[in-house]
Order: structure tokens, then C-alpha cells, then sequence
């Protein structure tokens, strides 16, 4: 550690975000779509006038709220977009969560949020799952100074209907509920038309995951206007630039094609379906999920070794080294072939 270090600095432990292979792998462990954005984002790609990086962006970026709040069905005023869900979630922590009662969250969730958390000095509440690996919404609203889950749950899979969120929004009036629909494209139920009703409601999402964007960051949010607000003045506050150029044209491309959003992912989710009932075919005990990655565990075997056997075999899936999910292999859910090659191979290692 260095002197340098502020205190803070030195108490964190960050995120480790799954592994970038250099070597040709096939790579499920990171939840990217494994196929290509909208045909339409080639073409901005291809086509973007290379004069127009020597000018600032727009600052409020309003093509691309425009648009998202088009597709959303929501005003413009209640949409706000950032570099990737997880600058959007920064922000958002920043700007509703530090106060004066702890933040609530599942045990077993997204797990930027504690790193969050620590980063920013606020005390977490944390609820076990239920036995059935799902977040319990009945727990969270004791005394909140906030509640935040990623609906679908990661990297459990399990998500939540709108009337349940409604039930937790009754509860819990005096501070926000985020909910972050990072995987909600993937057989989710958004909780988008409940900001009408709510105004302390944010909802959260990104380009990353069902629009094929990973390598572009953008995400956003939604909610009331106040809540909005909130989040431009703890942006303008650190960079009043957030989004370049050329990724607002191409996230504005990604959401014109319906088309294809739409083909790519019901892929994935047929895909996910066939692969969780060969998976348990031969013995894996498969997380119900409604997104672009199952959670999985044999009865026999140690996860920790199938994910070498698998790495040694070229296959990359990802493995929390925890003591609740250290049993379980999360796996993201690629092309037909991809999922085929990952169940022969297990299907080979576990003989």
C-alpha cells in the first residue's frame, strides 16, 4: 500500500470484473450478447464524421434521452444516461444514498454495490435470499435510508413482477428504491411504468447486455424529475461531458432497430432454455433465470475444479470464490454452438 493513499483508498476492496482473455476462449463469463449490435451501429460506426470529435458532446445528450424515452414511454426530463450502468449506479449512490440510515440490499447481488458503498462511507443492511435463492422484498423497508436490487437478480437470475415492486414502493415512501434492470430484456418485467405512480423510484439499465454494447458504455436511468435532477447535479458537479459523440449516435441506432433487438434476444433466451435442460440432464442443479446467464452446481463436484477443467478445455464461465456461491458456476449464455461445446465438455469432465 502506498503513503499516498487516502484512508478510504486503502480500506477498499474493489470489484474484480470477470477476466478479458487474451487467447481465443470461448467466453461465457462476463454476460456480453454474443451477437452484434444493430446493423444500423456498424453503419454509424463506419460512417461518423471524424470532424465532429474536435467539438465537445452535447451536454445533456439529448438525441439519446430522446430516443430512450421514446422506446421507455416516458418524458425526456425523466430519463438521464451516463458511460455504462455502473457510472449511472456511482452517481446514484452519490446523489440518494449517503445519509444518515443504511442502504438495503440482498446479501447475494450485484457486487459493485458494497464496493460502492465503502467508496462513498454508507453503512448497508443486508437481507439473506430466500430459500428458493430469491430476493425477499418483504424484508427490505425497515427504517431505509434507501433500497437497491438488480431485478433480475445477479447472479442468481431470479427476478420480481411489477406488482411485487409495487408492494415494496408502498412501503418504503421516504427514500429511493433503485432497481437495476441491467438483465430485465432477458424475460424480466420492467419496473419502468411504475415512476409515474412513485417519485421515489430510479430505475437503472444498459446498453451492454441486450443491445450488444459492452465495448461502448452507456447506460441510464429512469424516474421522477426530481430524482433526475438529482443525478445531472452530482454529474455537472464532477464531468458535465458524460457521453461522447460518437457512442450517443450509435446507442440512438441500437434502439431505431426493434427488429433486431427483438431476434437477438429471444436467441437468447430459447438458447438459455435448452441449455439449462441438458445441463440438467446431466446432473447440474440449474437457478430458474429470466437472464443472459444461468447459475449452476453439481451435487458431486467442485466448482472450482469444473471451472479449471473448463479453462483448460478453452472455455471461460466465472466462479465467485465466496462462501455462499463458491458450490455454483455462474455461465453466460452464448450462440447455440458455444452452449453445445460447454455441455460436452462438462458433460466429458464430469464422467
Amino acid at each position: 500500500m502506498s503513503k499516498f493513499w487516502s484512508p478510504v483508498v486503502r480500506e477498499l476492496t474493489p470489484y474484480v470484473p470477470g477476466e478479458q482473455p487474451r487467447e481465443r476462449l470461448i467466453k461465457l463469463n462476463t454476460n456480453e450478447n454474443p451477437y452484434p449490435p444493430a446493423p444500423g451501429v456498424e453503419s454509424v460506426l463506419r460512417d461518423f464524421p471524424a470532424d465532429h470529435l474536435r467539438l465537445y458532446p452535447d451536454p445533456e445528450s439529448r438525441a439519446l434521452r430522446e430516443a430512450l424515452a421514446l422506446e421507455l414511454g416516458v418524458e425526456v426530463g425523466e430519463v438521464f444516461v451516463g458511460n455504462g450502468s455502473d457510472e449511472v449506479l456511482a452517481l446514484a449512490f452519490q446523489a440518494f444514498f449517503c445519509q444518515g440510515r443504511p442502504l438495503e440490499m440482498p446479501a447475494i447481488t450485484y457486487s459493485f454495490y458494497p464496493v460502492y458503498c465503502k467508496l462513498y462511507g454508507i453503512e448497508r443492511h443486508t437481507h439473506a435470499l430466500d430459500d428458493q435463492w430469491r430476493v425477499d422484498l418483504e424484508a427490505f423497508g425497515r427504517d431505509s435510508g434507501g433500497v437497491i436490487f438488480a431485478n433480475p437478480n445477479a447472479p442468481t437470475g431470479h427476478g420480481h413482477g411489477r406488482d411485487s415492486i409495487a408492494g415494496l414502493l408502498e412501503r418504503v415512501t421516504e427514500a429511493v428504491v433503485l432497481v437495476d434492470e441491467a438483465y430485465v430484456d432477458f424475460g424480466g418485467e420492467s419496473a419502468v411504468p411504475l415512476i409515474a405512480r412513485y417519485p421515489n423510484l430510479l430505475v437503472t439499465g444498459t446498453f451492454s447486455k441486450s443491445r450488444s454494447l459492452a465495448g461502448l458504455r452507456l447506460g441510464y436511468a429512469v424516474g421522477s424529475r426530481e430524482l433526475i435532477e438529482g443525478l445531472e447535479r452530482v454529474k455537472n458537479s464532477f464531468n458535465s461531458y458524460p457521453i461522447d459523440s460518437l457512442a450517443s449516435a450509435a446507442g440512438v441506432a441500437a434502439l431505431e432497430d426493434t427488429e433486431h433487438f427483438e431476434a437477438c434476444r429471444e436467441k437468447v433466451i430459447t438458447t438459455r432454455e435448452r441449455t439449462r435442460r441438458r445441463l440438467e440432464e446431466i446432473g447440474f442443479e440449474v437457478l430458474p433465470s429470466q437472464a443472459n446467464f444461468v447459475l449452476v452446481r453439481h451435487p458431486e463436484l467442485d466448482a472450482a475444479q469444473l471451472f479449471v477443467g473448463l479453462r483448460e478445455r478453452g472455455i471461460l464461465v466465472r466462479h465467485f470464490d465466496t462462501e455462499a456461491l463458491r458450490d455454483f458456476m455462474r455461465i453466460s449464455i452464448g450462440t447455440e454452438d458455444e452452449m453445445d461445446s460447454l455441455v460436452e465438455t462438462l458433460e466429458a469432465i464430469c464422467r
